[in-house]
């Protein structure tokens, strides 16, 4: 989606736009990395942030405490938590905010990581 915008553009991200009739937004399956580049990369260069897969975090999922500085959940629980939207996933799942989990024992082909080098 375009910075600043609401609408979501499918020139920007890999996902499934509408549900109940099956119609997709770029492919049925996983795009190559930076197949929506220019238009979709970050502000720091990453490419393909909405859609494609979802990203694993590093948090588990499990209670937070009400006052933390750095909110990272790293106590083991049973599911872990991913974001960012996937290929298969409608477009409410595209939001840097929408959290999801999976136990990480679980494979399925909508998760997946982002490689990242430093600058």
């Amino acid at each position: 989606m375009p910075a600043g915008s609401m609408a979501i553009d499918c020139s920007f991200a890999n996902y499934f736009i509408n549900m109940p009739s099956g119609t997709y937004c770029a492919n049925r399956s996983t795009n190559r990395v930076g197949s929506e580049s220019p238009k979709g990369d970050g502000k720091w260069g990453q490419s393909d942030l909405g859609g494609n897969v979802y990203e694993w975090g590093r948090d588990w999922n499990a209670p937070l405490s009400p006052t933390c500085d750095d909110c990272a959940n790293l106590t083991v629980a049973t599911s872990r938590v991913h974001h960012g939207g996937c290929f298969g996933c409608g477009e409410d799942s595209l939001r840097a905010a929408d959290r999801n989990l999976f136990p990480p024992a679980d494979r399925i082909d909508l998760v997946g990581v982002r490689c990242a080098r430093p600058p």
